[in-house]
């Protein structure tokens, strides 16, 4: 049976550089402002650590599919107006920084994916040396993330991607490299965050909340700030480890409570 449409609001698409993609949040329409009949939709994409100086991906697209029509077997993609496209490095959206993608309405109703697609023009930087990846023609389509949602009219929702770096980046057997993208989505108003300050803030240091279900990490950004976004309710341990060469101590916060839209700021974290 085909779900009667009406409009919605897909605000904007955002892709971020910390280690996990967010969730989305729910608010009214007298809250944010959204038109009667329209719902407001926010997508950011986020980025796991790696071990590279830059990584560069090649934004093309982003598309949305809905519920099917009636007598078809699945709903058919369309692409959203006014994309922000380009090359993004996502090493440089750390500490809960994110990159509008889009800004457009769609119609309210059933979501059922999210398409990122990319496209040939992606690369790794390693000691200054930038390496172009191989990017396989299947992903170049584009990587499909499940939503199966109903989306009401009236209502905001916001989605953030987490791309995984370590994860998406294959090192292939002649010294070369594949983009493989590992993406984690979820959606802000089921989830809560973790944000706090590291010091000395002269290096980046990697950021980590774990528990028996969910890994969660992020790099610190120039001031030593982080955000893990999207982390689901429950007990994580945290840990901070700066890089190597400075010789200071990894150092491990436990019982970490993640509540459902809440922000837990550790504050100041003091490396020894």
């Amino acid at each position: 049976m085909k779900r009667t449409m009406k409009n919605l609001k897909l605000k904007s698409l955002l892709l971020a550089a910390v280690v996990a993609f967010g969730f989305t949040s729910c608010s009214d329409d007298d809250e944010n402002g959204v038109e009667e009949g329209n719902a407001q939709l926010t997508v950011r994409m986020t980025d796991a650590p790696g071990d590279y100086d830059q990584v560069w991906v090649d934004v093309q697209d982003v598309m949305i599919k809905a519920e099917a029509e009636v007598g078809e077997e699945e709903g058919a993609w369309e692409s959203l107006a006014n994309v922000e496209t380009g090359r993004y490095d996502l090493l440089q959206l750390t500490g809960g920084v994110s990159q509008l993608l889009a800004d457009v309405e769609i119609p309210a109703g059933y979501l059922d994916q999210i398409r990122l697609v990319l496209g040939p023009d992606n690369a790794v930087v390693i000691d200054g040396d930038e390496i172009p990846m191989a990017t396989p023609s299947a992903q170049q389509s584009g990587l499909k993330l499940n939503v199966q949602k109903e989306l009401e009219a009236g209502v905001s929702y916001e989605y953030l991607l987490d791309f995984d770096v370590d994860e998406s980046v294959v090192v292939t057997g002649n010294s070369g490299y594949i983009l493989k993208p590992v993406i984690r989505m979820s959606a802000m108003a089921n989830t809560g965050s973790i944000v706090g300050e590291v010091h000395p803030n002269e290096t980046r240091s990697l950021v980590k909340a774990q528990n028996a279900s969910n890994t969660i990490s992020a790099y610190t950004d120039e001031g030593g700030n982080f955000a893990l976004h999207g982390v689901p309710a429950g007990t994580y341990q945290v840990t901070i480890t700066p890089d190597a060469e400075t010789g200071l101590e990894m150092i491990t916060e436990d019982n970490v409570e993640v509540e459902q839209g809440e922000v837990n700021d550790l504050q100041t974290i003091y490396l020894e």
